[in-house]
């Protein structure tokens, strides 16, 4: 598959190769993620397919939780619970301390005159929960407990489904970010319904997923990809290039660094306070900082309209791309022994 490239004329190795090396390392949600931006940027889904658009999005946020509910076992969920030195900890810092912190960084924005619904979606990032799938695999690269972060990221996912929303809208103000029974009817009907039946049915049919996990894998993908491109071509249309500019960007840039070393920093701090055993204070640290794009999109999709929801997904998009880039060579320093006292 490799020989066009080796034969290509003019040097082809020496440029292509690397190319697609590159590609080839980018994680493929990253790249759906892009290619979703790109596609809604391009060709955004015009005001009159955007109810259809939107009940497609549905349906596959739908499908997303209903795989998710299949595939977590509620052995794991109850054995996390046991956990509590662990978890508890790990979820005020989560929820709790990483949406203050957005709530300042939110207002820090606002200061500096970013838009106030990209501003806000420094807010919507802190409140989201841990990735599960990235940081069980860096934790697992740093030498991590594996079986504590597996549990832990799930468990904080299942809470996130109850607390993200109402913890957004009670710090963003209820005008900001009204959550009333309409939403909380939304977040029943395609988030909490479809992982329950998805739970009811795991003992007759969890075995799909397991037995055929790179095509349930893909499927997740994709419909967060989806709910991706809808928001984002809301955005669009209501001007979001126009709206959001360069120094706009460096801005943003510098508030999701500075959310980064809070997440990161933080995380491994109080691991340490807590005085964690080394490996468990790995997997606390990487479910502590990591934020879910899994959560966010499908949440920003059903309860903001799709223009609000592609500028409240800058801060989240930005924010996942840099921690992926941020965890590989942290996961690789972590996984060399300490060196010994002189």
């Amino acid at each position: 598959a490799l020989a066009p490239l080796d034969s290509a004329p003019g040097g082809g190795q020496g440029t292509a190769m690397p190319i697609a090396r590159i590609a080839g390392g980018i994680d493929p949600l990253v790249r759906l993620l892009a290619l979703a931006i790109v596609l809604a940027s391009v060709l955004p889904v015009t005001a009159e397919y955007r109810p259809t658009a939107q009940a497609v999005s549905n349906g596959a946020i739908f499908l997303l939780f209903l795989l998710n509910g299949m595939r977590l076992p509620r052995a794991e969920v109850l054995r996390g619970i046991v956990h509590m030195r662990f978890l508890a900890p790990l979820a005020l810092w989560s929820f709790l301390a990483m949406g203050f912190a957005g709530w300042g960084l939110a207002r820090v924005g606002e200061v500096l005159a970013l838009p106030q619904q990209v501003a806000l979606g420094l807010l919507f990032l802190g409140i989201l929960p841990s990735t599960v799938q990235s940081a069980t695999a860096y934790s697992s690269l740093a030498g991590g407990n594996v079986a504590v972060s597996v549990v832990a990221a799930a468990v904080l996912n299942v809470l996130g489904v109850f607390l993200s929303a109402p913890l957004f809208s009670l710090l963003a103000g209820s005008e900001a970010a009204p959550f009333d029974l309409a939403a909380l009817e939304r977040i029943a009907l395609i988030l909490l319904l479809p992982f329950a039946i998805g739970q009811l049915v795991q003992g007759r049919a969890g075995h799909l997923v397991r037995d055929h996990r790179r095509i349930a894998t893909w499927m997740d993908r994709t419909a967060i990809a989806i709910a991706v491109y809808v928001a984002f071509s809301g955005a669009v249309e209501q001007g979001l290039w126009q709206r959001v500019g360069l120094g706009d960007w460096g801005v943003l840039l510098a508030l999701v660094g500075v959310f980064l070393v809070v997440g990161f920093v933080g995380a491994w701090l109080l691991g340490g306070l807590l005085e964690l055993r080394r490996d468990d204070r790995i997997a606390f640290l990487f479910a502590g900082a990591q934020k879910s794009i899994a959560l966010g999109a499908p949440l920003a999709s059903v309860l903001f309209p799709p223009a609000v929801a592609g500028l409240l997904l800058l801060p989240v998009l930005t924010y996942h791309l840099l921690q992926l880039v941020i965890s590989a060579p942290l996961a690789g320093r972590l996984n060399r022994p300490p060196a010994a006292p002189a």
